[in-house]
């Protein structure tokens, strides 16, 4: 709740409005109070030399919320932790796994990032416990290293990828560990959603049954940013019976958030409609006046290229500040405190980044969600958070990242020009006061589970007591892998048949296939890579690619060799993919009426295929024409939410000269953009189709569906909250101050259509039919 009298942190937000034409693009500040720590103390079985060691660095005991976890997972309860950012998660199940490796067992600590598992490490090594022996297990560990880690290391540090491949794989190597492992630590759990989260249910699950051959039976705790309903989440990921903590008793300073709208710009895009600031920029601009008054500040962005492109816009700009200064008023290196933090930089680069932020050696730094997790970076003043980060769960978090010693900071949420985020900004009750979100996987979905009863099967022939493990799906989907030979019945169990390995049928990235290689055809130099369904939009022949600043011209597109060719070259147009998109109902599991119409909840199957693509001039957006392509089609199965408004419903919007064919795609795109408030996902893990007369339905119909086979839940939690969903989707479009529709309302930036047609006025009337609205709320 906010609380009545301002942070410390105000005047920091200050100094940014101190450009008078900044202060408009402020829509909302709340200040979140500070909290009072709780008592302090340490449990009776906690060791003095555990003891002594934590008292070295300064921690008195335990808070109340950390006893809890330590207390219940000593007993052998399984339990997880979801309390905020900087709540001392780490301590409390640091204290159980320290003193079950003090009495002779072994740990294994899980975590979704690299860069966690070393700051643990790191923790552990300055800890300096006796007879701890702690190692991080990854893609980065040397092979000469890895035989000295399976012999001797007892608290191991690794991630779901590297326990599915190697660990379990090769599980009798490690048979010495199993034996001894008392606790598993599943941290930073509520990264584990949609179809990753689904994938790690599984390796969970074959985790517990290589245990069980060793004769261990390992508590598993969880520890997670706040969450609505832990316990489910962590029962779901786990498939045991687990307690929840999340009543958080440590100090925390006061946070001022702002909600921030950068200004609507000359430019404007398709269709005529308005293009605002974007929001890359204006967080470039933002951090840069932050690090000019000495303020630590991380910016996180949503990809790889927008780190780097904050980085250097910042650095340019503190580069041209200091030069127009006067001798001596801004330091000349202070570009060099500004630097960009991202997935792919070698191991020792981002270390010496983490090292170089605590510090103070850098001020600023432009990251990714690489660093949202617990990664230890205290003494920041300021967050800056460019867009919407998809959950309010991640949202918290790094904003949490600021203040971290307990005292008070900054937190600015800087608008993308989307739907959703133009909400949220104008809609501060969405964001405050609210409960955070449910953690959606599924690990029933049956494209999931097969790869996993394979990759089991692989590693000890299934039996018919496994089956209670991996769930009541299990029995049908071993079925269908024995007829696809994938699997052998036999008396004793399932055996695997292959001499291939079983592990490589999960992709537990969700990649969706082999990634696409980007090479450059004059030299042979391998640029990147394009995950598979994406190659078809991104790297089509004739496509502009862009690689680290340099543009190239896709000569040919080899799916089967999965291969692009591209040349070096300087377009000056960019290019845009061009899709179909069929889709068929194959089965409506729910449904309910909804105002006017009904809504449903079932399975569809998806056909897309990109058929050209367009040329539009780099200044102006001007089309330039609309090249043909020949790809194949590419079919997903997955399930959708989708609504139906008969015939009578909309005859008077028809009358009345709504393009209904318009209205529905306008509302289908707001939906898509709206869904991420209510189900823990991205825009880009959904789909949709709309038509004013599907052939299955009979009817106007619009589809929402998850874009990974079988499903990944998200559109099953917009079945469940379809009502608030698609209240705020109409809301969104109202709100909106543009006139025909733009990218914060119903364009979309993943239309196969081009964004046509769209009828932004004809989408709010179809949506108050639905809705039941009537009287001058239908028409606004």
């Amino acid at each position: 709740m906010p609380s009545s009298s301002p942070s410390r942190a105000e005047p920091l937000l200050s100094r940014l409005l101190g450009v008078p034409a900044r202060r408009a693009r402020v829509t909302h500040v709340e200040h979140v109070p500070a909290r009072q720590a709780g008592d302090v103390r340490w449990p009776e079985w906690v060791s003095e030399t555990l003891v002594t060691r934590w008292a070295n660095q300064g921690v008195a005991g335990l808070w109340p919320h950390q006893a809890e976890v330590a207390e219940l997972a000593r007993r052998g309860q399984n339990v997880i932790i979801a309390t905020g950012t900087a709540s001392g998660k780490s301590l409390a199940y640091q204290v159980p796994a320290l003193a079950s490796v003090v009495d002779g067992g072994t740990v294994l600590y899980l975590t979704p990032t690299k860069a966690l598992a070393a700051d643990q490490l790191r923790a552990l090594r300055e800890l300096d416990v006796p007879g701890v022996r702690a190692a991080t297990f990854d893609g980065d560990t040397p092979y000469e290293e890895r035989a000295w880690i399976r012999q001797h290391a007892n608290y191991l540090l690794t991630n779901p990828d590297m326990l599915h491949r190697a660990l379990l794989p090769g599980h009798a190597r490690w048979s010495g560990f199993w034996r001894r492992l008392r606790t598993v630590v599943v941290d930073e759990c509520h990264g584990y959603r949609g179809v990753f989260g689904s994938h790690v249910a599984q390796i969970l699950r074959r985790l517990r049954r290589v245990c069980a051959r060793y004769g261990a039976a390992p508590v598993f705790v969880l520890a997670s940013a706040t969450a609505s309903d832990p316990r489910s989440f962590a029962m779901r990921l786990t498939g045991l019976a687990t307690a929840e903590v999340t009543a958080d008793a440590s100090p925390r300073g006061a946070t001022t958030f702002a909600l921030w709208e950068p200004p609507l710009t000359e430019l404007r895009g398709e269709g005529g409609a308005p293009v605002r600031r974007p929001a890359t920029a204006e967080t470039a601009d933002l951090l840069a006046d932050l690090v000019l008054t000495g303020t630590r500040a991380l910016a996180f962005v949503r990809s790889r290229r927008a780190a780097e492109t904050v980085a250097l816009t910042a650095r340019a700009r503190l580069a041209d500040l200091a030069a127009e200064a006067a001798p001596g008023r801004v330091p000349a290196d202070l570009p060099e405190k500004v630097a960009a933090y991202r997935a792919g930089y070698l191991a020792e680069e981002r270390r010496g980044l983490e090292r170089a932020l605590r510090s103070g050696e850098v001020l600023g730094l432009a990251t990714t969600n690489a660093l949202e997790l617990g990664v230890d970076v205290s003494g920041l003043d300021a967050v800056l958070i460019a867009g919407w980060p998809g959950t309010r769960a991640s949202l918290w978090q790094q904003a949490g990242r600021a203040g971290r010693a307990g005292q008070d900071a900054l937190a600015v949420l800087i608008a993308r020009d989307d739907p959703l985020d133009t909400y949220l900004v104008h809609h501060p009750e969405a964001l405050f006061g609210r409960p955070v979100e449910a953690i959606v996987l599924d690990p029933d979905n049956p494209y999931v589970l097969g790869p996993h009863l394979c990759a089991a099967a692989s590693e000890i022939p299934l039996t018919e007591d496994d089956l209670e493990i991996f769930g009541s799906a299990a029995k049908e989907v071993l079925s269908e892998l024995v007829h696809d030979g994938l699997l052998r019945r036999r008396p004793t169990g399932w055996f695997w048949t292959r001499r291939e390995r079983a592990t490589d049928l999960a992709d537990i990235r969700g990649s969706g296939g082999a990634p696409v290689q980007v090479v450059e055809l004059s030299t042979g130099r391998l640029l990147g890579t394009v995950d598979e369904p994406s190659a078809h939009s991104t790297v089509h022949s004739g496509a502009v690619y862009v690689h680290q600043g340099e543009t190239f011209l896709v000569s040919e597109l080899d799916l089967e060799a999965g291969v692009a060719l591209v040349e070096a070259g300087t377009p000056d147009y960019t290019t845009f993919a061009r899709d179909v998109t069929e889709i068929s109902v194959l089965d409506s599991l729910r449904s309910h009426p909804l105002g006017a119409g009904e809504l449903h909840f079932g399975s569809v199957e998806v056909t897309r295929q990109v058929v050209s693509y367009l040329r539009r001039r780099l200044q102006s957006g001007e089309l330039m024409g609309d090249e043909d392509l020949d790809l194949p089609p590419r079919t997903l199965r997955t399930r959708a939410v989708w609504w139906t408004l008969p015939a009578g419903a909309v005859a008077p919007l028809a009358e009345a000269g709504i393009d209904l064919g318009g209205a529905a795609h306008a509302a289908e795109h707001a939906a898509i953009g709206m869904l991420p408030l209510f189900a823990t996902c991205d825009r880009w893990d959904i789909g949709g189709v709309s038509t004013e007369l599907h052939a299955d339905t009979g009817t106007l119909t619009v589809f929402v569906y998850d874009g990974h086979e079988g499903g990944a839940g998200f559109a099953e939690r917009g079945f469940s909250r379809a009502l608030d969903w698609l209240t705020a989707t109409r809301e969104a479009i109202a709100s909106c101050e543009c006139d025909r529709g733009c990218p914060s309302c119903i364009q979309s930036p993943k239309c196969g259509n081009g964004n046509e047609p769209l009828d932004k006025a004809g989408a709010l009337r179809l949506l108050a039919v639905l809705l039941a609205l009537d009287g001058p709320a239908a028409g606004r």
